[in-house]
């Protein structure tokens, strides 16, 4: 059985994102450097061919997505909502410190969406993905947390946060599972897991 092959990326920059502050589902746009970033992967991944490209309906992913498809002469076939970011509730806006620490309670932040429902909600929309374009090239735009926590349950492994508009490439085999590639623009193995 073939491989479906994606690119996971993380949008570009934000003006929150440089503030340090938790987005969640508030809708923040990209900001210039964002935009830049955006532009600058589509060297890296333009040395591929892509038979679709989706995205997160928020705007900063929906942005980075266009500005992507449009470097490679590409349109973007469809927003996915179930790649929309973690939300995390009433810390959305918040820095780290005793406001944030406030809503802290038992491993989550209060009135949040749960890393579990997150990487159940993530790693379902890539999985449906997968099987719509089975043996394909897929290119999902999406954020940082969703993409990392859907990534650390396909692969069974904790990975470190991810950066902005990097190339992450993940293959996925329907019997052998999920095999992450490139990890923030750099080449690393993992173990298939099934």
């Amino acid at each position: 059985m073939p491989l479906t092959t994606f690119a996971l990326i993380r949008h570009g920059q934000t003006d929150w994102n440089a503030q340090r502050r938790l987005q969640g589902s508030t809708d923040i746009p990209l900001n210039d450097v964002g935009r830049g970033q955006a532009r600058d992967a589509v060297a890296v991944l333009s040395g591929y061919e892509w038979d679709a490209i989706v995205s997160s309906p928020l705007s900063r992913a929906a942005e980075t997505a266009d500005l992507i498809a449009a470097g490679l002469g590409r349109s973007v076939d469809r927003r996915v909502p179930e790649l929309t970011e973690r939300r995390f509730g009433p810390a959305e806006g918040l820095r780290a410190g005793p406001e944030l620490d406030a809503l802290r309670i038992s491993g989550n932040l209060r009135g949040a969406e749960s890393e579990d429902e997150a990487a159940s909600r993530g790693l379902g929309a890539l999985e449906a993905l997968a099987e719509e374009f089975r043996g394909r090239r897929v290119l999902v735009v999406a954020h940082g947390t969703l993409l990392r926590v859907s990534l650390n349950r396909a692969i069974g492994r904790t990975l470190e946060s991810i950066d902005n508009a990097v190339l992450n490439l993940a293959h996925h085999h329907p019997v052998d599972g999920w095999q992450l590639e490139y990890f923030n623009g750099e080449r690393i193995l993992t173990s298939v897991r099934s």
